[in-house]
């Protein structure tokens, strides 16, 4: 099973939605690295679900347990890293109609086709969102380390149920109004920039709830401070390493960089990013509709990117599915607790995201 990633950072995610725990296992961090356990229960509580009236009623505090890796002191050691997350809130009988009833638009029938009933229904096990916060454990480090080295990471909702948020300033050259907004976030329980913006896309999510529906978003993520030069060409480039572990995490269906699809609607002298040099003298684009990086290599401004986070699978309007034991047509109203929208609770799993690739690119350089 692909739940493995990365090639001078490793991270191996493990468990299910409703075993004794999930968790990671990191390989290859610097040595020397204090982990501020404090700072990465933070992060972990921003994904962690039960705390708001938009996301699912299930609690579970998320506390993450490194049971390797570190020196006595709380240094990284050079030796894999480890973390467990115990799950401790779940309701597995909520599940045991879709052993026979899959649900439409999640893994139910595809897991049934590939292992014949063998899998672990309860939550969506392996498939379940839940396993992102072991990954967000992962990129909760990655980001202390890059944060070490001046390297600075974003997210917000871009968009829910279409309406939008304020886009980061990340493809206009003003670093300044980036770091403002940055810092705007960094406060934010509910993650946009206009408080207008929150209000309207929190009543949207209710909507969708009282009517037993489910919404999508859009995540904009920004990195700032990654010098040029990292990365490699064709398939092991920023964009790549990206889009290898986004594709990973459960309902992102669509990834783009920097202008990404509107690209295709412009002309050669709209969408290239002119060349000038900064104070010090050093080249820099002058916008960047590139997304910081070309051909895979960091050109030295703000990587962003965006990822489109589907509407919920499981919901409680009613659906057409197949009843496939008794070989017959059905229909499913799932029980449960679930997210209307998922998008709020992924936007620090798009920052674990992000530190996780860029991470892996720089120490793959050997520069770092």
């Amino acid at each position: 099973m692909g739940s493995s990633f990365g090639t001078a950072l490793r991270v191996s995610v493990f468990g299910q939605s409703h075993s004794a725990a999930i968790g990671c296992v990191v390989e290859g961090l610097p040595s020397g690295l204090a982990v501020d356990q404090d700072a990465l229960a933070r992060f972990m509580a921003r994904r962690a679900p039960g705390g708001a009236s938009w996301s699912t009623p299930r609690k579970e505090a998320d506390a993450v347990r490194i049971v390797s890796g570190l020196n006595p002191v709380g240094q990284t050691c050079g030796a894999p890293l480890a973390c467990l997350i115990e799950n401790t809130n779940t309701r597995s009988g909520d599940y045991d109609e879709l052993r026979r009833i899959p649900r439409p638009g999640h893994a139910d029938l595809t897991a049934q086709a590939k292992w014949h009933g063998a899998q672990d229904v309860a939550g969506g096990g392996h498939f379940s969102g839940r396993l992102t916060a072991p990954l967000c454990a992962a990129g909760g480090i990655a980001l202390q380390v890059l944060a070490s080295h001046g390297v600075r990471v974003a997210a917000h909702l871009d968009e829910v149920a279409g309406i939008e948020d304020l886009h980061l300033c990340a493809r206009k050259g003003n670093a300044d109004q980036l770091t403002a907004q940055m810092d705007i976030l960094a406060d934010r329980p509910f993650p946009t920039i206009c408080p207008d913006a929150e209000e309207r896309m929190v009543a949207a999510i209710e909507e969708a709830r009282a009517e037993g529906d489910s919404v999508g978003g859009v995540i904009e993520c920004v990195a700032t401070g990654l010098p040029a030069g990292l990365g490699e060409p064709l398939f092991d480039g920023i964009e790549s390493a990206i889009a290898r572990i986004a594709f990973g995490v459960p309902a992102v269906k669509g990834l783009e960089f920097g202008a990404g699809f509107a690209a295709a609607r412009l002309r050669g002298s709209q969408n290239n990013d002119p060349y000038g040099l900064d104070e010090a003298g050093n080249v820099v684009p002058l916008k960047n509709d590139a997304g910081g990086n070309l051909g895979g290599i960091s050109t030295g401004a703000p990587v962003v990117f965006r990822m489109a986070v589907k509407p919920t699978p499981s919901i409680a309007r009613e659906q057409r599915s197949v009843d496939l034991v008794a070989g017959t047509e059905a229909t499913l109203a799932v029980r449960g607790r679930h997210d209307p929208c998922i998008a709020p609770r992924a936007v620090p799993v798009a920052e674990a995201v992000m530190a996780l690739a860029l991470l892996d690119c720089w120490l793959m350089s050997g520069t770092l």
